[in-house]
């Protein structure tokens, strides 16, 4: 169990890592403010999970490191992909589009319920000085 949980610290670490060195290229490179290479730098990590998803790797990393890939933004891409991919053969509205939101649509549903009831707290209560 320690070894599956250093893996995954090491592995989740290391993606942490690759976005902050890809933000930092956005905001050099690009002259952005931090704020502002937030969104390119998503973007670009769930395009790089997505091409090793498609080629197969990201799921032997992920079988290696376990929840390391799981948990940041990179695990949900991979996850949507996946489904995407394995469901293409049906076509791609009853196959991709049908099934690609099996998995990850609880995760979607229950952040969107989430963050209702965050802002739904936030106006009742006058929280963020508007």
């Amino acid at each position: 169990m320690l070894a599956n949980c250093v893996r995954a610290f090491l592995v989740g670490g290391l993606i942490s890592i690759v976005g902050q060195a890809i933000s930092e290229a956005f905001m050099y490179g690009f002259h952005m403010s931090r704020t502002e290479a937030g969104n390119p730098t998503v973007a670009v990590l769930i395009l790089i999970s997505v091409i090793m998803t498609c080629l197969g790797v990201y799921d032997k990393i992920a079988q290696w490191a376990g929840a390391g890939t799981a948990v940041p933004v990179t695990g949900f891409a991979n996850s949507m992909c996946s489904a995407a991919l394995e469901h293409r053969a049906e076509g791609l509205v009853l196959g991709v589009g049908a099934n690609m939101f099996k998995l990850a649509g609880s995760v979607i549903v229950y952040g969107v319920v989430a963050a209702f009831f965050v802002g739904l707290v936030y106006f009742i209560f006058g929280i963020g000085g508007h």
